[in-house]
């Protein structure tokens, strides 16, 4: 009677679904798994514009974008065949793609991130002459305080912001 007994009582527990050794998963607290998202496979060729050849040690920059904001960032450098590859990029993302090469200019363009393999080429050229303007105040005293690069611009009262409004119809100075 006694073994008829345990017998019994474990074809309740096997259609009941309850296990004396085993806890049910589902009852448990805690964060629940999440896949990580697939990811795709950027492979970026940097190239001089002006002869097609390969760059060695460019620095290759990926910073996704979330939200419209960066959210890191990863560096690569090219090798000998000027290739650069990742694959931590989810797909479906927007990165910013950015490339340093001595020597040359600077490079950035956002990409759209979709497809399981991406390959970019970017042909980079050498910087272009830039021309700054500057006029001799002669004797003439500063207008602004030593450090201050921007002119003072008045505050909104309301909202203590500047506005460009409040520029005709402000009659008080400046703090």
């Amino acid at each position: 009677m006694r073994c008829a007994g345990v017998v019994a009582l474990a074809a309740v527990m096997a259609v009941t679904g309850v296990s004396g050794a085993q806890d049910n998963r589902e009852d448990r607290h805690g964060r629940k798994y999440k896949a990580p998202p697939e990811t795709s496979r950027i492979e970026v060729l940097v190239v001089k514009d002006f002869n097609g050849k390969p760059i060695q040690n460019a620095a290759v920059i990926f910073r996704p974008m979330e939200d419209g904001q960066p959210n890191g960032s990863y560096e690569v450098k090219t090798g000998p065949d000027g290739k650069a590859t990742i694959d931590v990029i989810p797909r479906g993302a927007t990165v910013v793609l950015q490339v340093l090469a001595t020597g040359f200019a600077s490079y950035a363009k956002q990409y759209e991130i979709a497809e399981a393999n991406k390959a970019i080429e970017v042909r980079v050229i050498r910087p272009r002459e830039q021309v700054s303007a500057y006029q001799d105040n002669g004797d003439k005293e500063s207008q602004r305080k030593a450090g201050v690069q921007e002119a003072n611009r008045p505050k909104d009262s309301k909202t203590n912001n500047t506005s460009d409004t409040n520029k005709t119809n402000n009659t008080s100075s400046p703090k």
